[in-house]
């Protein structure tokens, strides 16, 4: 497996640095909400919409596209596992070009009402289960990147993390391959995410991940900044990081 970059303090001025941050939005399904999307708008550069098979359906997908046009957020797709019982967390071996065509299938979805709102998606990103899959399985970030590349063609960028074997296909394939870190979530000596099976998987003390997404950005781990829209107050703690990287004199824009 390709080695990670693992956060550290760094020496590069953040006044030198433009960073998006991202946040995961559309987690609800019919009456039942999870993210507070309109909130979450005012605060990210890149929106992270669920796609119907970890969280979402069509009418919280059309709203979500049209909020994020309004506001000029980029809308991205994050695909899944089929896994709407289990929020796309649990593990699932799918045969890749099963899960090369879901990728489409997901993307597609999105991007008819993308469009619908005068926007586009633009860029994608694996959801839970299937993000960690593609940190350490080539087999598996392959049939996402032909699901990419099967919706889209080519030029679509594709978001992960650093080092990962999905950035390694997606730059094979021709497609953008954009780093990202993770404000809220606790690092391995590696570079990888904590499983959130383990303590201390997510941070939940504010001034813990304002602290850690300074010193992502200073280290210069990612384009991109990414905090959970499912965590409690996920809203208020995103205006809090925006608010520090600004104070740092770091720019806040969209990677795509």
């Amino acid at each position: 497996m390709a080695s990670m970059i693992t956060p550290s303090d760094g020496t590069a001025d953040p006044a030198d640095l433009v960073i998006d941050l991202n946040a995961d939005l559309g987690e609800g399904y019919g009456r039942w909400t999870l993210t507070d999307d309109e909130a979450l708008l005012s605060a990210v550069t890149s929106a992270n919409v669920a796609c119907g098979f970890h969280a979402g359906d069509p009418s919280i997908m059309r709203r979500v596209c049209e909020l994020a046009a309004e506001r000029g957020v980029r809308i991205g797709a994050q695909v899944s596992y089929r896994d709407l019982a289990g929020f796309g967390r649990r593990a699932m071996d799918v045969p890749p070009q099963e899960l090369a065509d879901e990728v489409a299938y997901q993307i597609g979805a999105l991007e008819v009402f993308a469009r619908a709102a005068g926007s586009r998606v633009s860029y994608v990103k694996p959801h839970g289960a299937l993000y960690n899959r593609t940190v350490h399985d080539a087999a598996q970030a392959a049939a996402v990147v032909a699901g990419v590349h099967l919706a889209a063609g080519p030029g679509l960028p594709v978001l992960g993390l650093p080092g990962s074997p999905l950035l390694a296909a997606a730059a094979e394939a021709g497609l953008p391959a954009v780093p990202e870190a993770f404000a809220d979530r606790a690092y391995t000596p590696a570079g990888t995410l904590v499983p959130r099976s383990e303590p201390g998987a997510v941070l939940h003390d504010p001034d813990a991940v304002v602290e850690q997404a300074l010193t992502l950005v200073r280290g210069g781990t990612g384009r991109s900044l990414c905090l959970h829209g499912d965590t409690p107050g996920a809203a208020e703690l995103a205006l809090r990081v925006r608010r520090a990287l600004a104070g740092a004199g770091v720019r806040l824009a969209a990677f795509a």
